[in-house]
C-alpha cells in the first residue's frame, strides 16, 4: 500500500531507455505441468532400469560351530570362559607379569601426601578448621598401619638373616 492508502500499480514507469517488462512472463516459459492422470511406463522400460537385479550373495565369515560349542560346555560346566589358543593365555600370563603389585606401602605414603596437600589447600581457602580433625585422624590411621607393615618387614628380614647365618649371635640381630 502507498502512503496514501491506494494500491500500488502493477507497472513502474521505466527509468531508462530500456523496454518496459511486462508483469506476467510469456505462456511459453511456464514450468511444464504434470498431466491430469498419471503416467505409467511400460514393463519393457522397468525391465530395462537395474530395479530388477539381485545383489550378488556376498558370504560372511563362519563360525566353527565344534569350538563354539565346547566353549559354550566349559562355560556351563566351569562357570567361566576359558582362553582357548595357548598365544592368548602367554600374553596374558606376560601382562600380569609385567605389572607389579603395587607396595601398600608406598600407596600410604601418597595418600599422606595427598591428605596434607589437601589440609594445605583447605588452609589456603580458609576452611582448614572444618577439615583439621578429619584429615589428621586419617593421617595418623595411615601412619599406624605403616608402622605394622614396616614391623612385618623386619620381622621377615631377621629370620632371613637368621637363617644365612645360623651359628652368629642372635641376640646382636634383636638389638
Amino acid at each position: 500500500c502507498s502512503p496514501e492508502g491506494n494500491a500500488l500499480p502493477l507497472q513502474w514507469p521505466p527509468t531508462s531507455n530500456k523496454q518496459p517488462v511486462p508483469a506476467f512472463p510469456p505462456p511459453a516459459s511456464q514450468p511444464c505441468r504434470l498431466p491430469a492422470r498419471p503416467h505409467l511406463r511400460p514393463a519393457k522400460v522397468c525391465q530395462a532400469g537395474d530395479a530388477y537385479t539381485r545383489e550378488k550373495f556376498k558370504p560372511q565369515p563362519t563360525r566353527d560351530l565344534e569350538k563354539e560349542k565346547k566353549r559354550l560346555q566349559n562355560i556351563l560346566a566351569t562357570g567361566k570362559d576359558e582362553v582357548e589358543d595357548e598365544v592368548e593365555r602367554v600374553l596374558i600370563r606376560t601382562k600380569e607379569e609385567e605389572i607389579p603389585e603395587p607396595d601398600r606401602f608406598e600407596e600410604l605414603v601418597n595418600e599422606i601426601q595427598d591428605r596434607r596437600e589437601f589440609l594445605a589447600q583447605m588452609e589456603a581457602l580458609g576452611q582448614d578448621k572444618e577439615y583439621k580433625r578429619i584429615v589428621l585422624a586419617e593421617i595418623s590411621q595411615k601412619m599406624h598401619e605403616m608402622e605394622i607393615i614396616d614391623k612385618k618387614r623386619s620381622e621377615e628380614i631377621r629370620k632371613m638373616m637368621t637363617k644365612d647365618f645360623p651359628g652368629g649371635n642372635k641376640s646382636d640381630l634383636h638389638d
